[in-house]
Order: structure tokens, then sequence, then C-alpha cells
């Protein structure tokens, strides 16, 4: 059997996008993902928090895929955490329904790889970017697994595109296989896993 990993997708305008689309086709033809688009699942921001939290506990690893907005994600997964990872759930005194669970995020952004760092544009990484997913994952017992980043979206050709999807792929097919040791992973360097991810709306 697969490891079960659930996918919650953050794209405002999937339809238009380039990149994130492609991706997530590609991941819905892993055996033991389980992809959770949350604009399509809750247009009106009403989140069903007692159906996430049941789905947490169904699976093992958990990936936030989503373009790279404001140096962080689209506001939907904000509103995900808020209300999903609650006290007495995630965190705090009982809190313990993650712990032993993996976090992964899958990030596509605009930007090119040198524009993140301390003499580029923006001044950080995207390690440094990244630390507040990696410290939710901290708080709530899990694991926070190597990034997939794709950078420089808006110059990637459709072929390339295709290409960094299967590469998406076979990663989370490594991540399924039960035999994968998740542990070692979590000890590689941010972009272990090669390529990069990055956003807005058309990525």
């Amino acid at each position: 059997m697969p490891r079960p990993i659930l996918l919650l997708l953050a794209h405002p305008a999937l339809h238009r996008s380039r990149v994130n689309r492609v991706l997530v086709d590609a991941a819905r033809g892993v055996d033991g993902v389980r992809v959770c688009d949350l604009y399509r699942t809750y247009p009106d921001f009403q989140i069903d928090v007692a159906e996430q939290q049941a789905l947490l506990a169904e699976h093992e690893l958990i990936v936030f895929q989503h373009p790279f907005f404001w140096y962080s994600s689209p506001s939907i997964l904000k509103e995900w955490q808020d209300l999903v990872l609650q006290f007495g759930f995630a965190y705090g005194p009982g809190g313990d329904a993650l712990h032993g669970k993996s976090l992964m995020s899958a990030i596509s952004t605009g930007g090119a790889e040198e524009a993140y760092c301390s003499k580029g544009h923006n001044q950080f990484t995207m390690e440094e970017f990244l630390r507040p997913f990696e410290q939710t994952a901290g708080l709530c017992g899990m694991r926070y697994l190597p990034p997939f980043i794709l950078h420089g979206t808006h110059r990637l050709s459709d072929i390339e595109i295709a290409g960094e999807a299967q590469d998406y792929r076979q990663i989370l097919e490594q991540l399924a296989n039960p035999r994968t040791d998740l542990g070692n992973l979590r000890r590689e360097r941010m972009n272990g896993f090669g390529a990069g991810l990055a956003g807005e709306v058309g990525r």
C-alpha cells in the first residue's frame, strides 16, 4: 500500500494557470495522492473543519501546493491553517493529532532562483521565507520536508513545464513509497529534490 498523501491545492484561478494546473494534473496520477482543491471545495471560504481534520487523520504526508503570493500563500491556505489547525487538535494539551506526520511545500514563483538571496531582488532566501511553514510543522509535531520549488515560471516553455511536472510526479511517487525514509529526507538541504515552483495567478 502506498503512503497516503493529502495534497492541498491553493490557487485562486487554476483554469488560468500555466504551471500549477499541469503540476496538479501530474500529481493526480500518483497512487496514494488525494488532491483537495481548496478554492473549488470552499468557494465561499466556509471551510468544513471537521472534514479537513478527518482528512489529515487519514494521511501521513501533507503537501501545500500553491503559487508564492507576497512571500507567502494565497489567502485560503492561511484561512485553512487558522481554522483547521486548532488548539487541542494540532498543538497544545491533547493536540497530538498530527504528531509524526510530514509536511512539504510545493511552491511556484515567477522570480529567478538568484533573486532569492541576501544580494538578490528579494533580499532573503526561500528557506527564510518558508520558515513560518517550517515552524507550523514543528509546533504540530510534524517533520518539514525539503520543498519543491519551481523558479522563473514566466520564462518557462510548455515543454519545460511538462518536464518539471514529470519531476514533481516522480518526487511524489518516491514519497508515496512506504520504503522511503522521510526522516532522512528531512535532513536534506533546501531544494533537496532539485527543481523549484513560484507564483501569481498565471502560475
